[in-house]
């Protein structure tokens, strides 16, 4: 692995701890719906209907909504920005966290960690040859089993512990969704302070990585 990619592994893991921190915040503060985990958003949208619990439909609809456009906010953002993708996205990201913790203790003060969460997704899409999903596992976790498979089989004899890269990230998520659930016990929606600091810590380091690295570039994007 290469240093680049060993760079962009580690910030991986990173966002990986940042989104389930912020998850875990938001399904504490939503009465246990997601602010990343879309799958569970849309397994709740649907069993909701089905009971009748047209308030708890919309309000996990809704949320998948938000999200949604956050994706397509973050996207649009990166193919602007170019070289600046990452930094852009994380700063923005960053900022949206920020405004949830102006509106706290306001019911809709969740609504802008969630755009933050699909926001997310256009910071890092590979660390080398490690797929990185950052607000959710189910793949990361089909990725784990592919290699642990492949390890064991001797199908990859070149990268029998790529698995590892997989199961790191899987661990990010869970420490930071820990971290997360004990300081909403005393800071509630106030809670999102460190995470909102740790993004933006995040994206004055890919900034001046980008900085660096624009000669190299020269303006071309880079690669997603």
């Amino acid at each position: 692995m290469s240093r680049d990619d060993l760079g962009h592994l580690i910030l991986a893991i990173c966002m990986m701890a940042v989104a389930g921190y912020v998850d875990a915040v938001g399904f504490l503060a939503l009465g246990h719906l997601f602010v990343s985990y879309m799958s569970g958003n849309s397994t709740q949208f649907a069993v909701s209907l089905v009971h009748g619990n047209v308030v708890k439909a919309e309000k996990a609809g809704g949320i998948v909504g938000i999200y949604v456009f956050g994706v397509v906010i973050g996207h649009l953002l990166a193919l602007r920005t170019k070289i600046w993708r990452r930094p852009a996205v994380l700063l923005l990201e960053a900022a949206l966290l920020g405004v949830a913790l102006l509106a706290a203790p306001s019911r809709f003060a969740i609504a802008p960690a969630v755009l933050a969460m699909g926001v997310q997704n256009e910071a890092l899409h590979r660390a080398g040859e490690i797929k990185t999903q950052l607000t959710y596992v189910t793949g990361t976790l089909v990725s784990l089993g592919e290699h642990i498979a492949s390890a064991l089989s001797g199908c990859e004899p070149e990268k029998p512990w790529l698995w590892v890269s997989y199961l790191l990230l899987w661990g990010g998520l869970i420490i930071g969704a820990f971290v997360g659930a004990r300081i909403y016990a005393d800071r509630q929606i106030g809670a999102l302070v460190w995470p909102a600091l740790a993004v933006l810590l995040f994206a004055a380091i890919t900034a001046a990585t980008a900085w660096y690295g624009r000669g190299q570039h020269s303006g071309k994007p880079e690669e997603l």
